[in-house]
């Protein structure tokens, strides 16, 4: 163990007492205590009932959202290529609870501790064959304990920008043990992957497997049903329908001031509007928001899901359902590009062949930049939002070259998930004869 991890789990073990008085509240800290209180527990008990030592198992682990839609394209993969095998998948993130619901694992949960005990106790339950990573995530007493035990450890769609803190300072000095003990990395792109040999991985276990986000969108846009019950509501509106999703108040104290100037010129335009974290006090300010820019009536999404008819502005009060929503838009906006959250998913709008808008803060999302070069997205200048939004509402054409652009850039992209779950295959061995057509 070296130095920086021993400090590492000190500083684990000294906190733990605390987590009580963090569990507090409402934020995402206070909620991810929570809900990892009993996660060692719970995992001993399915284990208990449901693990098959004569199976091997496989347990992905993505941070959150984002990270996990990479994972769950590469899950699905893997599951019809591998019947046999079971899946654990964890999360860090409370945000990812419900998303975790939806991927094809035996059994999903949080991510206990990183402490030798906690990891040690997970092990000797999970029994895993293969472990992996999505993006960035590594954990120094997990790589290590499971390492020790001959599990197999692998990174998928691994992302390491130039700028990283990974690759400098404390973060390196903590970090870069535990990805020299992977077995393999599949990153992103070429550049991504020759940058984790400035980590320790040698070139031989470094490969490129592509984003498997392209895959989950890509699936999910062709599987969406525009007669189901959430978009049946919505159909017969004959005008332009802009669908803002993931937004903070930032996005929309300049989105909605700008498409109600050009509102007031086409009362055509409908705003369907999806707040990342639809909390009431969130929602309260969009509703102030929208009615004194002249966005009125402001709908609830939930009253039209009980029964009212959509006739106006619609405001999103619940989480989850914004990746089907975008198939009803004409253009989309997509959050965080303005403040420090940084920008979300592209992608999903991108995927239903939908051109994209979003702030000038996209560094973070290297497919925004793709995108917006491709033709099928708009950077939106702070001063000149209105006139940027406005030659694209006002011309049919001009949508949908852009919108085809975004979708040939998604279709483009396809095969990931399939690549990260061959080399998960490839890590685990092949199947026994008599297991190969066993089912989970």
């Amino acid at each position: 163990m070296s130095i920086p991890e021993s400090l590492y789990t000190l500083a684990l073990h000294a906190a733990r007492p605390l987590l009580p008085l963090a569990a507090r509240g409402d934020g995402k800290l206070a909620r991810g205590i929570r809900g990892r209180a009993g996660v060692l527990e719970r995992m001993e008990a399915w284990a208990r009932a449901h693990r098959d030592p004569a199976r091997p198992l496989v347990w992905f682990h993505a941070p959150s959202v984002g990270e996990g839609l990479q994972a769950r394209a590469v899950v699905h993969a893997f599951r019809a290529r591998r019947p046999d095998a079971q899946i654990a998948y964890t999360f860090f993130s409370p945000s990812a609870e419900s998303f975790a619901r939806t991927v094809q694992a035996d059994f999903a949960d949080y991510l206990p501790l990183d402490l030798p005990s906690d990891v040690r106790q997970v092990l000797d339950a999970l029994r895993p064959s293969v472990i992996a990573f999505s993006k960035t995530d590594v954990w120094p007493v997990l790589t290590r304990e499971a390492k020790a035990r001959g599990v197999r450890l692998a990174m998928l769609s691994g992302t390491l920008p130039a700028a990283s803190s990974r690759l400098r300072g404390p973060a390196r000095a903590l970090l870069a043990p535990a990805y020299r003990r992977l077995d393999a990395v599949a990153a992103i792109s070429p550049d991504d992957a020759a940058r984790f040999a400035e980590l320790g991985v040698p070139a031989g276990r470094r490969t490129v497997m592509g984003d498997a986000r392209f895959d989950q969108v890509w699936a999910r846009a062709a599987a969406a049903d525009r007669d189901s019950a959430l978009l049946r509501p919505f159909a017969g509106f004959d005008g332009i329908t802009v669908v803002a999703g993931s937004t903070w108040p930032a996005d929309e104290e300049r989105l909605i001031p700008a498409l109600a100037r050009l509102r007031r010129d086409d009362r055509s335009i409908r705003l369907i509007l999806v707040p990342h974290e639809p909390t009431p006090a969130h929602l309260a300010r969009s509703t102030e928001r929208l009615v004194d820019a002249g966005f009125s009536p402001v709908q609830r999404l939930s009253g039209i899901e009980a029964g009212s008819a959509p006739g106006g502005t619609v405001l999103v009060d619940r989480v989850g359902v914004l990746g089907d929503l975008y198939a009803l838009a004409d253009v989309a906006y997509v959050g965080g590009g303005w403040g420090t959250a940084g920008l979300h998913s592209v992608l999903e709008p991108a995927a239903f062949g939908v051109p994209v808008l979003f702030g000038p803060r996209h560094a973070n999302a290297r497919e925004a930049a793709d995108l917006i070069a491709a033709g099928g997205a708009l950077e939106l200048a702070e001063d000149a939002i209105q006139p940027n939004l406005a030659p694209l509402l006002a011309d049919m054409d001009r949508r949908r070259a852009a919108g085809a652009a975004a979708r040939a850039y998604v279709q483009a992209n396809l095969g990931a998930a399939e690549r990260g779950a061959a080399l998960i295959e490839q890590l685990l061995g092949p199947a026994e004869p008599a297991l190969a057509v066993q089912r989970p």
